[in-house]
């Protein structure tokens, strides 16, 4: 006699039958692939010391922007990467200069983020005392050793190191020349001329980024930013130099860029792009020195014949120190072949990078500003719908599957149900 139990069993073989051809094939364990990567590493380090009480941050004080931006970015954080939180200046509130230089310690371990506990950590921080920079990044540096882990360092503060002789910037070159690939990003709260000019030599020692901010949106923003970068495949830039019009750019394949623009020029790139894809370029530049308010980028492709594509711009007002836009052109896939080879024929596409910055007087404008340009080249959007299905179950087609699947199993289960009440009743 078939029971309701393994009627039920039924049902769901069924829906394994039916939604199973739809599902990925799990990969296996024995096929050789290279081993997982490590988790990424990343360690926060927050400035604590007195000048944190400044109360010039949307309305209230650094630290209580500090607090409220790191709530934002532990929710933000890919499971992923392993992240801990150091503190400087949190501690000692005296005026022995010995002791407050060592005043750093790390306030929660680097590992699996447990949310709720690393927000109350940082919820029971008072600012203290001294600005010990230098001890701070060598505790870090520790805090991260070990493993083949992608390894950053994000340094919070508002004010220069207060502990010379041992220099942060020194610091960090040591730290670069161990050859650990450690990057240091360093953001600045409310920054001054020589903070901002200690923290841009930190990062640069390293491979990183210096970022100025001023708003708690702003620095939860770029944190949660340059965590997630952790937690991405590392992409080297490489070094290219765009020109003066397009016939005479460098043609670049997809991957990241960097090059130098003087204030207020245009710097020509060259990309081909084949029918039936899809280029996406993305454009960011730093002004890594005191500018004027009000600036902007643009980012704009064009064919060589000089008709506009599309284009992407974006607009500061001294707010921040980078500044990025971005845009995306799906060549139609059309019929048409190079009469050579028998192969569709590329278009050649001009990006042109424009930039609006300018600088008091005083301040040099040489070198050019730094640009970091992404290109990447994907199937079209038709393409990528049609076969969308295929991976992980996106677009209607899989919605309609499970439909009908389910569909089935009512009409089965129904007449099972039936079946059994007929069988019930005749005996």
């Amino acid at each position: 006699m078939i029971t309701r139990k393994r009627l039920g069993a039924a049902v769901c073989g069924l829906l394994v039958t039916l939604t199973g051809g739809l599902s990925p094939v799990a990969a296996r364990a024995d096929t050789g692939e290279p081993a997982a990567k490590e988790a990424p590493k990343v360690e926060l380090v927050l400035d604590v010391s007195g000048s944190m009480r400044a109360r010039d941050v949307d309305g209230q004080t650094r630290m209580s922007a500090a607090k409220q931006a790191f709530n934002e970015i532990l929710d933000a954080v890919p499971d992923e990467v392993r992240l801990g939180i150091r503190t400087l200046g949190a501690n000692y509130p005296g005026k022995d200069r010995k002791e407050g230089c060592k005043d750093t310690r790390q306030l929660y371990p680097v590992g699996p983020l447990d949310r709720t506990e690393a927000k109350t950590a940082v919820a029971t921080l008072t600012p203290t005392g001294w600005t010990p920079i230098g001890p701070a990044l060598l505790g870090a540096a520790e805090d991260l050793e070990g493993g083949d882990a992608t390894r950053r360092i994000v340094l919070i503060t508002d004010g220069e190191d207060t502990c010379a002789p041992l220099d942060p910037c020194e610091v960090a070159r040591e730290i670069a020349a161990k050859g650990i690939h450690l990057t240091i990003d360093t953001l600045g709260l409310m920054p001054d001329a020589k903070t901002q000019a200690q923290l841009v030599c930190i990062a640069e020692a390293t491979g990183g980024t210096y970022t100025s901010v001023r708003h708690t949106d702003e620095l939860s923003a770029r944190v949660s930013q340059l965590v997630d970068r952790a937690a991405k495949p590392t992409i080297t830039a490489v070094p290219t130099q765009g020109a003066d019009r397009c016939d005479k750019a460098p043609l670049l394949a997809p991957g990241l860029y960097t090059d130098r623009e003087v204030f207020g020029e245009h710097r020509w790139y060259r990309v081909e792009v084949l029918p039936g894809k899809e280029l996406r370029a993305s454009v960011s530049v730093a002004a890594d020195r005191d500018v004027n308010r009000d600036y902007g980028v643009l980012l704009r492709a064009s064919t060589q014949a000089g008709r506009e594509i599309v284009r992407g711009e974006a607009a500061g007002d001294g707010r921040t120190d980078v500044i990025s836009t971005g845009l995306r052109y799906p060549k139609p896939d059309i019929d048409g072949a190079d009469t050579d080879t028998g192969k569709p024929a590329a278009e050649t596409v001009c990006l042109r990078v424009s930039n609006s910055f300018s600088a008091p007087a005083s301040v040099k404008t040489t070198p050019g500003l730094p640009v970091e340009l992404s290109i990447d080249v994907v199937d079209g959007p038709d393409e990528a719908a049609d076969t969308a299905f295929l991976g992980l179950g996106r677009g209607w087609w899989f919605l309609a599957a499970l439909l009908v699947a389910g569909f089935a199993a009512g009409l089965l289960w129904g007449w099972l149900s039936r079946w059994r009440v007929t069988v019930w009743r005749t005996n």
